[in-house]
């Protein structure tokens, strides 16, 4: 949109923000030039490589937003609405995300290294490839996300839902999983070693060429989960649920006793 002025032309609204404005009708004039602050909206709003580096966005707006590209080192995005956003490669080192909304978000490629993620919802996410290593996902729901090369090295991930989610190739070293929900997931040749498992729930999960070496499986559920060519070494399978529903003996280390 433009004004007209005597010799010269001034422009109201930059043309992506227009767009937006009209496919959402309802929304602000004022929202697209806010600048970022808590509970700011920029819904459909393009900010692909923008800088918010320790921004305050608690709260905010940001559904089916594009920040691709962009820089969120430590901000603070507890409570946002990031839904169906684009977020490809984007950089949340640090940041804080608890209870975050990140339903159907693009976060191929992104870097969530020790982000605070606490009760997050991701369900349906896209994360391939993303690095999340050492972030606090405690209570997260994941259900159906895709975490395929995913890397989650020493991460909280204890009481989280990730049912039915695609794990292919992620790396869950050091990871804790503590109770955490993983029926029907697909772990497929996913690196486990060393992770804390007790209490898990892998009912019906895929685990094919899955490495558990030197895990902690004590009191997990393996009812009905397919196995082949998954590595038990050293792994703590004290009164696990086994794939045949048989309870393991107490001690047992490496193989269902």
């Amino acid at each position: 949109m433009t004004a007209m002025i005597p010799g010269k032309v001034r422009t109201l609204f930059p043309p992506l923000c227009l767009l937006a404005l009209l496919q959402t009708p309802d929304l602000s004039w004022a929202a697209c030039d806010d600048p970022p602050g808590r509970r700011v909206n920029w819904l459909h709003y393009d900010k692909q490589g923008v800088d918010l580096q320790g921004a305050d966005l608690r709260g905010a707006v940001l559904t089916q937003v594009n920040l691709s590209g962009a820089n969120l080192r430590g901000a603070r995005l507890s409570g946002a609405d990031l839904g169906r956003a684009t977020l490809h490669k984007t950089d949340f080192t640090g940041a804080a995300l608890r209870g975050a909304r990140l339903v159907s978000a693009q976060l191929n490629q992104a870097v969530l290294a020790e982000a605070r993620m606490s009760g997050a919802r991701l369900d349906r996410a896209m994360l391939t490839g993303a690095d999340l290593r050492k972030a606090d996902l405690s209570n997260a729901r994941l259900y159906q996300a895709d975490l395929t090369g995913t890397d989650l090295s020493q991460a909280q991930l204890n009481q989280a839902n990730l049912a039915q989610a695609d794990l292919t190739d992620a790396k869950l070293a050091n990871t804790n999983l503590t109770e955490a929900v993983l029926s029907r997931a697909v772990l497929e040749d996913t690196a486990l070693t060393s992770a804390n498992l007790r209490g898990a729930r892998l009912d019906g999960a895929t685990l094919l060429g899955a490495d558990f070496t030197g895990a902690d499986l004590s009191q997990a559920t393996l009812a009905e989960a397919r196995i082949d060519g998954a590595l038990f070494t050293d792994v703590r399978l004290d009164s696990t649920i086994w794939i045949n529903r048989q309870r393991c003996r107490p001690g047992s280390v490496g193989k269902c006793r």
